[in-house]
């Protein structure tokens, strides 16, 4: 007896212990109601004005209505960004001007990408293919580097009209003797006297992208010759393993 009696007096404080720690940790747990306030509290911009928060079970919902699709974006991160959330479900919709088109904003970010980072070097070695469909915008092709990518994206999820984005932009490999080739490229192309109209431009209209030795051209150009020439240059460079040339021939491309 005085041995059951014994156990009994260690066990007990363990027992009381042990009951009690579920109570002490959800004490400890933020409700669903502390969630939402801090995300709320996150979303105060005015851009926001629109949008409303849900948490069940640590589960943030987004929902309501934003005027960029780049607004949408940020919003996400700041939910994903609240302590103890456990997932963020964006269920945010972009506006859309009843009087932008699909081929209307094609247009307008065609144009935009076509300059975009102009005068930091890269431009002549982007090549990026643009596609609108009900306001999705898909974006693929090559770019030189991560912040070519970066500004891109930027450009497009800032445009008024843009309901969401398709990313399918690949980067190239970084490659010192990729870089010998383009700027080689660049100016075996630009530099004949038949080619350098185009260089113009600043926006560069014959691109050259260079992946592992490999170059591809793309654009468009005035004649057939201006075509044929290209590509033979292209060809002269010493180092290149292959040259596709796909460049366009004005009048006669299908769209960029």
């Amino acid at each position: 007896m005085r041995l059951v009696s014994r156990i009994g007096f260690i066990l007990s404080p363990v027992l009381s212990i042990l009951l009690a720690a579920p109570t002490m940790i959800h004490a400890q747990s933020p409700s669903d109601a502390q969630i939402g306030a801090e995300v709320q509290k996150s979303l105060g911009n005015k851009r926001f004005s629109n949008v409303h928060v849900a948490v069940n079970n640590g589960v943030v919902t987004l929902s309501g209505r934003v005027e960029r699709f780049s607004d949408k974006e940020e919003a996400d991160r700041k939910a994903n960004h609240a302590k103890n959330a456990s997932a963020v479900s964006n269920r945010i919709e972009v506006a859309v001007p009843e009087n932008i088109s699909d081929g209307a904003l094609r247009e307008k970010l065609g144009k935009a990408l076509i300059y975009d980072r102009v005068g930091y070097g890269t431009t002549v070695y982007n090549n990026i293919n643009l596609g609108v469909d009900h306001g999705v915008v898909t974006l693929s092709g090559m770019v030189y580097g991560p912040t070519d990518k970066d500004s891109a994206l930027s450009l497009v999820a800032n445009t008024p009209g843009v309901r969401d984005i398709i990313d399918n932009l690949e980067v190239a490999p970084v490659s010192p003797m990729d870089d010998r080739i383009r700027i080689a490229e660049a100016r075996a192309i630009y530099g004949h006297p038949a080619l350098n109209k185009y260089a113009l431009d600043p926006a560069k209209t014959i691109r050259i992208t260079v992946v592992n030795g490999h170059v591809t051209l793309n654009g468009v150009v005035d004649s057939k010759m201006d075509h044929d020439i290209a590509g033979l240059r292209a060809n002269g460079v010493p180092g290149v393993f292959s040259v596709e040339n796909h460049l366009q021939i004005a009048g006669q491309q299908a769209g960029r």
